[in-house]
């Protein structure tokens, strides 16, 4: 696999926010069903213009990816809005559980994956593992309770913009042990 290009970050964030956007419009303007089939191609767009940015392939939008079309597809071959509903909490339980497992087993998954741009103590990497999964957990929680309580347009709103808003004061918050557990360079690995 090639190397990782110089990638601009708004660029990156962009392309990582297209299928969202794409979802919310289509949302607003034909409803949920047909936000859905655009969802579908506007992932593996996504997915497609991230690889020719970075020159790889990351776990995780993959991932994203493949239950998106997954659970699109049973919600169009259904005509059940249940199933696009489900992904948010089925994505977000399946990283908790991953982080919470690779923890059981005395393994960061996070330092696996993030490890090469992060340098980190174990101590740092057990810690933020801790804290990813269990943000993850509560965004299940979360998207339970906005799609079961409220209407299907809130719920894309939610989807849309309050589970990226979380995601990134979560992910601000986590700076502190970013700096206090960061490698020094003389530690850091080559």
């Amino acid at each position: 696999m090639a190397a990782p290009t110089n990638t601009n970050p708004l660029a990156k964030l962009a392309v990582d926010l297209l299928p969202l956007i794409v979802f919310f419009v289509a949302n607003g303007i034909w409803g949920i069903m047909p936000a859905t089939i655009a969802l579908m191609p506007a992932t593996v767009i996504a997915l497609g213009a991230s690889y020719w940015m970075t020159r790889r392939f990351a776990l995780l939008p993959v991932v994203t990816l493949g239950i998106v079309l997954i659970l699109g597809g049973m919600t169009i071959a259904l005509n059940d809005e249940l199933f696009i509903k489900l992904k948010p909490t089925i994505v977000s339980a399946l990283f908790a559980i991953v982080l919470f497992a690779g923890l059981a087993l005395r393994r960061s998954l996070l330092k696996l994956v993030l490890g090469d741009m992060i340098p980190l103590t174990d101590t740092g990497w057990r810690i933020l593992t801790v804290r990813w999964a269990s943000f993850f957990l509560g965004l299940a929680v979360l998207n339970e309770i906005v799609w079961r309580s409220f209407g299907t347009d809130t719920w894309v709103s939610f989807k849309v913009f309050g589970i990226t808003l979380l995601t990134v004061v979560f992910s601000v918050s986590q700076m502190s042990v970013l700096q206090r557990h960061r490698l020094s360079d003389s530690a850091s690995p080559s």
